[in-house]
């Protein structure tokens, strides 16, 4: 059975960090039907004032974090001692987990272009190690796809193997086509599948879904994506549903209010970091 949109979420722009200029499409008021995706921000600018100021030094608990730009650069620098920059097409996985405080420096490119998701870690995880690890580009493999191309960012396409989450499944696509092209992808029928229109419109379950816009789809063993009469770049992302209550605080995202109480305790006492490990 093909999927079906249930929801579409156009992003609108905003700003971040030291006054970074982004395109936010998911949050708070979109948490549950995405679930785990609780966040998604888009950076998309031919401006080098727009971003370069960055976002300082913050914390962070009871999330991942994955940056991936594909045009420009982001350095990352960690309470573990991790400094890393990524480059065009690369990506950034970050488990905040127990607590961990980082900061992500945007250099001036001919342009920025990418999204940060923020995934949910499940409950008996929240107080995982944090970690850092990121994705180069020898580690994503590109397929071929009639009319366009897939990059394997993370989990698994048609026994292809890209990098694998620790804390859940989590197929992530960034699919390019033609204008006019499909591509047609098999899921898990009980899988929580969303998808991001990066650049371009397209046709995504038989609906238009305009530039910038995170559609939540039903249950189903397929999606299909067709670009517009231009040139598409479709984000897919594919997890395992949680379920479990959200307390979210800018941003710590834990299960109960007295965590997130806890967790901000955790900072004014000067307790937040525990022992992580790098990787």
């Amino acid at each position: 059975m093909e999927r079906r949109i249930l929801r579409q979420v156009k992003g609108y722009p905003t700003q971040d960090g030291a006054g970074v200029h982004l395109v936010r499409v998911l949050g708070g008021s979109t948490a549950e039907d995405f679930d785990p995706i609780l966040m998604l921000d888009s950076f998309d600018s031919t401006n080098p004032a727009d971003y370069t100021a960055g976002f300082p030094m913050h914390p962070h608990r009871g999330i991942e974090t994955i940056s991936y730009v594909y045009q420009g650069a982001m350095t990352h620098r960690d309470s573990l001692g991790n400094e890393d920059t990524i480059q065009s097409g690369e990506v950034q996985w970050m488990t905040a987990g127990s607590g961990i405080l980082h900061e992500e420096k945007l250099p001036a490119a001919q342009r920025l272009l990418g999204v940060q998701l923020w995934l949910n870690l499940p409950a008996k995880d929240k107080m995982a190690p944090p970690a850092y690890h990121s994705i180069k580009s020898g580690q994503i493999e590109e397929i071929p796809l009639e009319g366009g191309k897939l990059r394997l960012l993370a989990g698994e396409y048609e026994g292809r193997k890209g990098y694998g989450s620790r804390y859940l499944p989590l197929d992530y696509y960034d699919i390019h086509l033609q204008p006019g092209a499909s591509a047609t992808i098999a899921t898990d029928a009980e899988r929580s599948v969303m998808a991001f229109t990066l650049l371009g419109d397209a046709w995504i379950a038989g609906e238009h879904v305009t530039e910038k816009t995170a559609v939540k789809l039903t249950s189903g063993g397929i999606v299909s994506i067709r670009a517009a009469d231009q040139a598409a770049q479709v984000l897919f992302i594919s997890s395992r549903r949680l379920g479990e209550p959200v307390a979210w605080g800018g941003p710590i995202v834990m299960n109960t209010r007295a965590e997130l109480d806890k967790a901000f305790d955790d900072l004014k006492k000067g307790t937040f970091l525990q022992q992580g490990i790098a990787y």
